[in-house]
């Protein structure tokens, strides 16, 4: 018998994307390639160009982050858009090291096309600015929001943390930063293939090695460059790993999705349960042979546009939710 661990097919969709990827060779992420992966891969003004095409506006604010050094915040929204409306706090991924505030805009058409407002933190990232600098830069800017709504044109009532993978572990920790500083009042949270566990001790971390996208080898690297020395042992806080936190109750309602053959899987799983077990409204998917990522790098295969059709329902219900008249007295 092979010692190699069993794991879940890749959808065939999505097998052959890998087998093409796999065909440049293998990739090992160094911290010499963090710059260029940090870079936006568009200029700011074709970025704007092609939101102006959509009929939308960006507007970027410096506001207070992390211990009161000086962050950006994009707010995107449609151009002739009056009154108050949700808003939509994004984090960006990149495994706390790399990625954009501005980059993959183009994957929220499914929420400007309800007419909310799109808020983007530009937090710091690792190792440079290790935990807590992310989590708390991104809280920072969520309270900032919360408290100039009517400038923004937000309802305070209906504002929406999400991402997806480091940027989904920062929302999970912005959503209980929230919580247990009695902080802004989420309406809801959307957490898309979380990175939420730093001790790489599950089954999908054993599966996921050497194969698919963001493997186990990408994910030690960035937790390593996230928490140093302190990574997997008892010195890290549910906030900068939300899947050691035991009382998830009182968190906001909750999407969350994986692919049944990626690193977070089992992670993933675990958090939507510990929040059933605890009385949140909280959506599960997970989708039969997909790996990280896999909605925006094969959008056109079969479960990457169930995936895609499953949040936008998500979301629909989600805003169709009539603010609580509490909070309209």
């Amino acid at each position: 018998m092979s010692d190699a661990i069993a794991r879940p097919p890749f959808d065939p969709e999505l097998a052959t994307f890998l087998t093409a990827l796999e065909a440049r060779g293998p990739f090992t992420l160094t911290a010499e390639m963090l710059p260029h992966m940090r870079q936006l891969d568009v200029t700011e003004e074709v970025l704007d160009e092609r939101l102006r095409a959509h009929g939308y506006a960006r507007q970027t604010v410096t506001v207070p982050g992390h211990l009161g050094d000086p962050i950006q915040l994009a707010v995107i929204q449609r151009a002739d858009r009056t009154g108050a409306t949700t808003a939509v706090y994004g984090i960006h991924g990149g495994g706390m090291m790399f990625g954009h505030y501005l980059s993959n805009m183009d994957s929220y058409d499914w929420l400007l096309e309800h007419d909310v407002v799109l808020v983007s933190v530009d937090y710091r990232l690792a190792p440079e600015h290790p935990d807590p600098y992310p989590v708390e830069d991104c809280y920072a800017g969520l309270v900032w929001v919360a408290e100039h709504a009517e400038d923004l044109g937000i309802d305070p009532e209906r504002i929406v943390v999400a991402g997806q993978s480091a940027g989904a572990g920062l929302a999970a920790g912005v959503a209980l930063l929230a919580r247990d500083r009695r902080g802004p009042a989420l309406m809801a949270q959307i957490l898309v293939s979380p990175m939420l566990d730093d001790r790489d001790a599950t089954v999908s971390s054993q599966q996921i090695d050497g194969v698919g996208v963001a493997d186990r080898q990408m994910t030690r690297f960035g937790w390593d460059a996230y928490l140093g020395e302190r990574r997997a042992t008892d010195d890290v806080s549910v906030y900068a790993a939300p899947a050691r936190a035991t009382d998830l109750s009182e968190l906001p309602r909750t999407y969350i999705d994986c692919g049944s053959a990626e690193v977070f899987r089992d992670e993933t799983v675990a958090y939507a349960s510990a929040m059933w077990a605890a009385g949140v409204n909280a959506e599960l998917h997970v989708w039969p042979g997909a790996f990280h990522g896999f909605t925006s790098m094969v959008p056109q295969a079969a479960v990457s546009k169930s995936a895609t059709a499953a949040l936008a329902d998500w979301t629909r219900r989600l805003l169709a939710t009539p603010t609580p008249v509490a909070a309209l007295d």
